[in-house]
């Protein structure tokens, strides 16, 4: 899919006006008279590199939150039932036990 400068210059403003609605970053430009698409984008990038929107987001991009007591109470319960339902199914004859290598 071949995307025109117009459409990819389009893109990058709505991406990075959403961005800087959540993190209160504003990022704005325009398009002067003589200036075409190309240089528009390289300014756009250039504002956006310097405003460090860019390395924020790579930095909270895989970030999760750290649990919670409770769950982490609750998913270790669960993983001791369901251990001890494998050991009774083995214990049965139900289930065959794990190969270790």
């Amino acid at each position: 899919m071949a995307v025109s400068y117009k459409q990819a210059l389009n893109i990058c403003i709505e991406n990075i006006s959403m961005l800087s609605y959540y993190h209160m970053i504003n990022v704005e430009l325009n398009k002067n008279n003589n200036e075409n698409n190309l240089s528009l984008l390289r300014r756009f990038s250039k504002r956006i590199k310097s405003s460090g929107i860019i390395p924020r987001m790579r930095s909270i991009r895989y970030n999760s939150r750290v649990e919670s007591k409770f769950t982490k109470k609750k998913k270790t319960l669960k993983t001791i039932r369901k251990k001890e339902e494998i050991d009774e199914l083995i214990k049965l004859g139900k289930m065959l036990e794990k190969r270790t290598r």
